[in-house]
């Protein structure tokens, strides 16, 4: 186990960096931050913070050998910068699980390799072989790059009437970095839920109750908790996360996204961190999901994710940071505000936990 007062290194300087060094700080634990950006939300609350480029290999090496142990907070960092650090420090999770985390198509063959059902989905190298794969998956589809995609960006809808050219061409630049893409099926889903799961060092694990995702403009909205689906298929979902997360061997946080269909759970995506689907955990749990990471990442016995409250999370996107004076004056929101001095449509600024009493699952 990393003692208290010991220091995580935590690559990236985003809000969930800045969450997880809130909950390594009550632990007694020091944070360095390692972000190109100056002042971002983590290194605000953090004991130390390096700014460099994620490739920059002399600062890599320095900021490895300062730390007792490293992990991130998102997953578009180099994994060879990565991999150099891990030759200095523990890294946790691996490299390796960053690998296929960042790109879809490592993702997806993980996924079915162990017998994990996913939308279908076919590589796609140039436009050619775009069309083969739209002649065999059918439209509407959705053209992804395998890389460097979140929030909605780095996709486009193909529809009947779409010209395959437009959708390839809209891409291009994600799809040129990369040099392939992936093609996804459209998927006859009742709605989107989501597990995290928390393994520690010595393969114990603990899941989150399964919650229910509702995007808008392909950013999520909010996170109910729980889920409105039936106990068979929440231990389902929690198992499906469990198992990806003891294939990959991820040491600490592992999100799985999953699509409510008639016929069953599809895996949509994972990521092996801390998960804005989470983030109602921070009110509504007797252990959140930052405090896990945090016991995770160091080697502490994992705390108890029971839920002791219902909850409904709402994230505060752009100007509704404005509404922080209305939200203040419910008894029953918890607001969380990421110190992002502007606000520009589609950032995340905060987000806002709405608390009742536990019932029942429906």
């Amino acid at each position: 186990m990393l003692p208290p007062g010991s220091t995580i290194g935590i690559i990236g300087g985003g809000q969930l960096g800045r969450m997880a060094a809130l909950a390594a700080a009550q632990l007694g634990y020091l944070v360095h931050i390692f972000s190109p950006e100056k002042d971002g939300p983590a290194s605000q609350v953090s004991a130390v913070s390096t700014v460099a480029d994620y490739s920059d290999q002399a600062a890599i090496e320095a900021f490895a050998r300062s730390v007792d142990v490293v992990t991130f907070e998102f997953e578009n960092i180099p994994a060879e910068s990565v991999r150099l650090m891990a030759s200095h420090v523990p890294v946790r999770p691996c490299w390796s699980v960053l690998e296929v985390a960042q790109d879809r198509i490592a993702e997806k063959r993980f996924f079915n390799s162990i017998g994990i059902k996913t939308a279908p989905w076919r590589e796609v190298t140039s436009l050619e072989s775009l069309r083969a794969a739209l002649a065999e998956i059918g439209r509407p589809a959705v053209l992804k790059t395998a890389r460097l995609g979140y929030d909605g960006k780095g996709q486009a809808k193909i529809g009947p009437e779409t010209d395959p050219a437009q959708a390839w061409s809209a891409l291009g630049d994600g799809l040129a970095a990369a040099g392939v893409g992936v093609l996804e099926g459209f998927i006859n889903f009742l709605g989107e839920i989501s597990v995290i799961v928390a393994r520690g060092t010595d393969g114990s694990w603990a899941a989150f109750d399964p919650v229910w995702n509702v995007h808008k403009d392909h950013i999520l909205d909010t996170t109910t908790s729980p889920a409105p689906i039936s106990d068979e298929l929440a231990q389902e979902a929690m198992d499906i996360a469990h198992r990806a997360a003891e294939a990959l061997g991820v040491v600490g946080l592992l999100a799985v996204e999953m699509f409510v269909t008639p016929t069953g759970l599809l895996v949509n995506e994972m990521a092996p961190r801390p998960h804005n689907s989470g983030h109602w955990t921070m009110d509504a749990c007797v252990t959140d999901q930052f405090e896990q990471f945090i016991r995770a990442v160091c080697g502490l016995p994992l705390g108890l994710p029971d839920r002791h409250s219902d909850a409904v999370m709402k994230n505060l996107i752009g100007d509704d940071v404005t509404q922080w004076r209305d939200i203040l004056s419910d008894p029953t929101a918890k607001l969380h505000l990421y110190g992002k001095a502007e606000a520009r449509p589609g950032r995340k600024m905060g987000h806002v936990n709405r608390i009742r009493p536990r019932a029942d699952r429906t």
